[in-house]
């Protein structure tokens, strides 16, 4: 009770009491909330058409190391591996993600392609497709692409970026002149097809986000991080590795500069006619 307090309790009861009344001391109903930690940046969720081709598999295998959902197409599922050891991934092993999912089909049959979308969250596209003229058809770039750009836009995805190649549409002079023999020649089915698919970005698909990536000679190396983009510029080799964090980037990013453009892309690993040729063709080159 009062009675039983000291004078120099008393003292500092009445000292307390004013400071509460003045606000210089917070009782603790007056305490500051706590800091809310900041909110982790929203999944996104990424579709890869080729996924289980050398830069498609590139695309899953980053895309999952960022943290990203992934979905992806492929024609044989047994085929889909991580292309080399990284992110938990072992090369040439099944990719293992409860962030995958996968749907075998045809990127040429309009329901399987839609099948990618049917979750509904997808947000950026990587399209990577390729393949042999005489296994996939003369005109399955063009035709897999249309269908893709038309799911894109029924279920309201603008990122999109697509692989093609140096010598595609206006980019036939960054070729080296040995290059754009070939292109002209053995490469003309395949050639007409990319200079197709190409061409439904750019009409169907004009007004999606889209990067048109054209690569020079596409190596099997690890990725080195440099990445050279531009119209203009000579054709250089590249890693698929690099080319496909190249192709998130476009689909991610919110400032990517390079958007509703074609742009050639190479790295620091040499241009020229060689630099240009694929790996499997430099080999039986120098076997002759």
């Amino acid at each position: 009770s009062a009675a039983n307090l000291s004078s120099r309790d008393m003292h500092m009861l009445f000292s307390t009491a004013a400071l509460l009344s003045s606000g210089l001391l917070l009782s603790p109903a007056r305490s500051p909330a706590a800091v809310a930690p900041r909110a982790r940046a929203p999944t996104l969720s990424i579709a890869v058409f080729g996924a289980s081709g050398g830069t498609g598999s590139e695309a899953v295998l980053q895309a999952l190391e960022r943290g990203e959902d992934v979905s992806c197409l492929v024609r044989d599922a047994s085929k889909l591996k991580a292309p080399r050891t990284a992110a938990g991934f072992s090369e040439g092993s099944p990719f293992a993600s409860d962030k995958l999912s996968v749907t075998t089909g045809s990127v040429t049959n309009k329901a399987d392609v839609d099948a990618v979308f049917a979750s509904g969250g997808v947000t950026g596209v990587v399209v990577a497709l390729g393949g042999k003229t005489s296994d996939v058809g003369p005109t399955m770039l063009q035709d897999g692409t249309a269908n893709i750009v038309a799911a894109c836009k029924a279920n309201g995805v603008k990122r999109i970026s697509v692989v093609t190649t140096i010598g595609a549409g206006d980019s036939m002079d960054q070729a080296p002149w040995a290059f754009r023999l070939l292109m002209m020649t053995v490469m003309s089915s395949i050639m007409s097809d990319k200079n197709a698919q190409e061409a439904v970005i750019t009409s169907a698909g004009a007004d999606l986000e889209y990067c048109i990536v054209r690569p020079g000679g596409l190596k099997s190396d690890p990725p080195t991080g440099v990445v050279t983009a531009g119209k203009d510029q000579d054709a250089g080799a590249i890693t698929r590795a690099d080319v496909a964090a190249f192709c998130l980037d476009a689909v991610v990013e919110p400032d990517f500069q390079f958007l509703r453009q074609a742009v050639s892309i190479s790295s620091n690993m040499g241009s020229g006619f060689k630099s240009v040729l694929a790996d499997k063709t430099k080999s039986r080159m120098a076997s002759k």
